[in-house]
């Protein structure tokens, strides 16, 4: 099986080195690693070069990280075997030495059409940085605890079989899956969602072993991530509508569910408080409450486990926490408006 590796990358100079020494530390290393400089403006295509790897540039594209692999992959696909592989990874992550090695041999059972990865969070940010890095810890548990099954095959690093992606290619040209006859679909917000959803609908499996991890860049500043998670939020919503209900969407939509019932629910515990604080002189939450606020510190204290004692300590206030909660709640509303209003999609 040989395994290709795909970098798209737009100005990602003071990242792209360490995610190639990511690469060349792999247990079983890559066969080929292409660095795709899209639209570059500073020193990457330079110093990718340097580190020794192929660099491919893209001519006219303007659809970002979707349009740059899709010019590649276009090329490339009908020259490799069935049975190869081809690895999609961020230019600001950096794997774990055992990723390519593990996925490679969950790819060789047979039994798996892509093999992606869970990530911790880099340092920096402060304190919207350490939020993240506990999300992703939570994320990565979650993963970790129902063996593998995860919603998204995430663009930080996934392995796929080239056979899949040649089939995913063939049903869109068919009309058997949404968007022109390319590997990504170039309309949407959140490609690599969509393509895990393509997958899934073409009855192939997918799994995110415990084995494949890697770190990632978090957003550093409170308007980067708004802008990120927007988009992601956003993009998983118009994803579904794509495919509308489906024995495969149906859990999809039931987060969403979820989803809409954690901000009506947060909502109103906040108002009590507010309500309790202003009118009664003093907060005094009800019973029914007081048990919420004591199940929902349990749960942060337990999942945030693995990042030490201080972030136990922090997430056992739940005021802390809160703010990164109600943020996020905050992003999720304004993407279940701008969905339903039909606002333009765009980057």
């Amino acid at each position: 099986m040989r395994v290709l590796v795909l970098i798209p990358a737009h100005n990602e100079a003071e990242q792209i080195t360490e995610t190639i020494e990511s690469l060349r530390g792999q247990e079983r290393p890559p066969d080929h690693i292409i660095v795709i400089a899209d639209n570059c403006t500073d020193a990457t295509a330079e110093i990718a070069q340097r580190c020794g790897v192929e660099i491919v540039g893209t001519h006219g594209n303007r659809h970002k990280k979707a349009g740059a692999l899709n010019q590649v992959l276009d090329r490339l696909l009908p020259a490799f075997g069935p049975d190869d592989a081809i690895m999609v990874m961020d230019a600001d992550s950096a794997l774990d030495p055992g990723f390519i090695r593990n996925g490679v041999e969950y790819l060789a059972t047979g039994r798996y059409a892509a093999i992606g990865g869970t990530f911790t969070g880099k340092p920096g940010g402060g304190a919207v940085g350490m939020f993240q890095r506990n999300e992703y810890a939570r994320y990565a548990r979650d993963v970790r605890r129902l063996q593998g099954k995860a919603l998204v095959l995430t663009g930080t690093a996934t392995i796929f079989r080239v056979s899949t992606l040649q089939e995913v290619v063939a049903a869109r040209q068919e009309g058997r899956l949404p968007g022109l006859p390319h590997v990504y679909d170039v309309r949407v917000l959140t490609e690599d969602n969509e393509l895990t959803l393509a997958i899934l609908h073409l009855g192939f499996r997918i799994l995110c072993p415990k084995e494949c991890t890697l770190t990632t860049e978090v957003m550093p500043t409170w308007r980067d991530l708004a802008r990120q998670r927007l988009r992601w939020k956003r993009g998983a919503l118009e994803n579904l509508v794509d495919y509308g209900w489906t024995p495969i969407t149906r859990p999809y939509w039931g987060r969403q569910l979820l989803s809409l019932i954690g901000i009506i629910v947060i909502t109103a515990y906040l108002s009590s408080i507010a309500f309790s604080a202003i009118w009664l002189g003093g907060i005094k939450l009800s019973p029914i409450w007081a048990a919420v606020t004591v199940i929902f510190m349990v749960e942060r204290v337990v999942t945030v486990r693995l990042r030490g004692p201080i972030q136990m300590a922090l997430a056992a206030t739940i005021v802390v926490e809160m703010v990164f909660d109600v943020f996020l709640q905050f992003v999720q509303a304004r993407a279940f408006w701008q969905a339903a209003w039909r606002k333009e999609r765009k980057w």
